[in-house]
């Protein structure tokens, strides 16, 4: 089984290259691709300078600005299935997503679950560094999607999430519409309606010691409305030619 990890990244100087060890260390084999928007700080000259010391295993794809999260992860996921990837995964490269926990997420996904989520919350608040503002937020967020769509997911907004080829070869793509963290809501909404199976699998998140946050007012604004539409839009499996 061929697995990949995409991280997006903006300004992650400080952490890439150690992401990057220790994606490589770990005893099963998972690629790893680097999704940079145009980080002024060289980012993306560290992915490169370091591309020769893991050859066909390390992928850099540069974006010409701040494009936004989803957009970044819609590029790789199409990128993945033209690899003919067969599980692909999301995640931070702050390390605040541990990355020892893509083998759980794993073999839970080995185990028959389309879609595993990294989660937060399906074994009491698993946060650690947080601002209560912050948590609260957060945490009510999830609350708020399952209340107005029903998805039974304790942790919604969660970055840190395993996808079955089957499952991004079903979602139509090009009609996932909410570009920052709603992205995460509406992919996993969009999987659920589509009949997948999700499991959440508890994990430890810890807030990141190195580099800036990217989270802003208008990420959860766009969230919030998204969802009011989400529980009314059609979703419709991809057409393949």
């Amino acid at each position: 089984m061929r697995k990949l990890v995409i991280i997006p990244t903006y300004l992650e100087r400080e952490n890439v290259s150690a992401m990057i060890d220790k994606v490589f260390s770990l005893p099963e084999a998972f690629d790893l691709l680097v999704i940079d928007d145009a980080s002024p700080d060289g980012t993306a000259d560290i992915v490169r300078g370091r591309q020769a010391e893991f050859p066909g295993r390390l992928f850099l794809l540069e974006r010409s600005g701040k494009l936004g999260l989803g957009t970044a992860y819609l590029t790789g996921f199409r990128w993945a299935l033209a690899e003919g990837y067969d599980y692909v995964f999301e995640m931070d490269c702050d390390f605040s997503h541990n990355p020892d926990d893509l083998l759980r997420l794993y073999r839970a996904a080995l185990g028959g679950a389309d879609v595993v989520v990294g989660s937060r919350y399906i074994q009491g608040v698993n946060v650690v560094n947080w601002p209560m503002s912050r948590l609260l937020m957060s945490y009510c967020a999830s609350s708020y999607v399952r209340t107005v769509t029903g998805m039974p997911v304790r942790d919604a907004t969660a970055g840190f999430v395993c996808y079955s080829r089957e499952v991004l070869e079903a979602i139509d793509l090009d009609a996932v519409q909410m570009k920052g963290y709603g992205f995460q809501i509406e992919m996993k909404y969009t999987a659920w309606r589509l009949g997948f199976s999700i499991r959440e699998v508890s994990i430890i998140f810890m807030d990141r010691t190195a580099g800036v946050s990217k989270m802003s007012s208008g990420i959860f604004g766009e969230a919030f409305w998204g969802v009011i539409k989400l529980r009314f839009r059609k979703i419709r499996p991809a057409v393949r030619p």
